[in-house]
């Protein structure tokens, strides 16, 4: 099981990136991948450097329980350096297993984009873009937008700032945290509602991970003790599953 509240279970055919925006700052799989490293664990011996795992492809087709994968939790599958072949065949092991679903989240919009011009999206497939801020986050929605699938997604986590008014057209679902680990930065009451409230005026399905680090009242605290509350409710919305 993952500890990632908005899915189940996660899948690392890549690991290992690079930091592109201002939400890469404090990469929770960056820590991860040195301690993994450290413990000896298969698939880190290069620690945070990109590493395709060809042997880990067919991992979703052992699995016969209906199953909500997260993509690449410890990577991201658009990066520069993955190959169009290998995204294919990440693509052939989600089309033969069409009994899981798979969220598949990038900050590279444009690759994302550019490589499902040629390809169809796998019915199965959400596709998501991260948004942190108005300066890089806002931008990658019009790319997710542009792309023909049936479930598409915004990771705002961690919100860094008030992003104002956000296009939810064609946007099936949003995530909102806040930051967690040393040197969170705090997400402001304000800025989380706002985005619950477009949610809410557009019939978008809307799930608040957490507080991170910090809690509504600006006090810093560990991250369960700042829990997922907002405005009095969990909200814990996510979309139908496709059949």
């Amino acid at each position: 099981m993952s500890k990632i509240e908005w899915t189940e279970q996660t899948w690392n055919p890549v690991t290992g990136c690079t930091k592109v925006s201002p939400g890469c700052k404090h990469c929770y799989a960056e820590t991860m991948a040195k301690r993994l490293k450290a413990m000896g664990a298969p698939g880190y011996d290069n620690g945070f450097e990109l590493s395709l795992l060809p042997e880990r492809l067919k991992q979703p087709l052992q699995r016969r329980k209906p199953t909500m994968y997260f993509v690449n939790s410890m990577s991201d599958l658009f990066q520069e350096g993955v190959p169009d072949l290998f995204i294919d065949q990440v693509m052939t092991t989600i089309k033969a297993t069409p009994h899981h679903t798979y969220q598949i989240l990038t900050k590279r919009s444009a690759n994302m984009r550019r490589y499902f011009e040629t390809r169809e999206v796998p019915v199965n497939a959400w596709l998501g873009v991260s948004v942190e801020d108005q300066k890089y986050g806002k931008p990658r929605i019009p790319d997710l937008a542009a792309i023909n699938a049936r479930t598409r997604f915004l990771s705002i986590e961690p919100l860094l700032e008030d992003l104002g008014s956000i296009p939810l057209d064609g946007i099936h679902w949003v995530i909102v945290g806040g930051e967690s680990g040393i040197g969170a930065r705090p997400m402001q009451e304000s800025w989380a509602l706002n985005i619950r409230n477009q949610c809410l005026n557009a019939g978008v399905d809307f799930f608040f991970k957490q507080w991170g680090a910090w809690g509504a009242d600006g006090i810093h605290r560990n991250k369960k003790a700042n829990g997922r509350v907002l405005d009095g409710k969990v909200w814990d919305e996510i979309p139908a599953i496709a059949v």
